[in-house]
């Protein structure tokens, strides 16, 4: 029972060593993001205030959290909308990839080759005349 309280204790201990590590480093970085550029957002151009500056949130381009170079190079400011937007993409970019994977060429459906307002110039001008 006393060794399951310690592992129980030593789990907890690196949660929350995990949680305070991450936290600093996500303040320096923040900090000096919001220091370099402007306070709006990099995709919808909504600009910020000190009011509302906790809606804007630093991405990394390169989604590695522990790429944090000096001149901010791998930042950008996003609002949490368009964030979780870039996110949600990047997720579903991936799934694409992996899906695609595993087909062969010759399980892909063929592209489609139908065209079906080619003649559309020529029935319009008959129901003119």
């Amino acid at each position: 029972m006393a060794n399951d309280i310690s592992k129980s204790e030593r789990t907890d201990r690196l949660i929350a060593d995990a949680v305070r590590n991450r936290l600093n480093r996500e303040a320096g970085y923040r900090e000096r993001a919001l220091k370099i550029y402007p306070w709006i957002c990099g995709r919808c151009a909504r600009e910020f205030s000190s009011a509302n500056l906790r809606e804007l949130t630093v991405h990394h381009r390169d989604h590695n959290h522990d790429n944090n170079p000096p001149d901010g190079s791998n930042w950008e400011l996003l609002c949490v909308y368009c964030h979780d937007n870039e996110h949600a993409r990047q997720i579903e970019a991936e799934a694409a990839r992996r899906g695609g994977r595993n087909e062969s060429a010759a399980q892909r459906p063929a592209p489609a080759t139908a065209q079906p307002f080619a003649n559309l110039h020529d029935l319009l001008r008959r129901g003119q005349s």
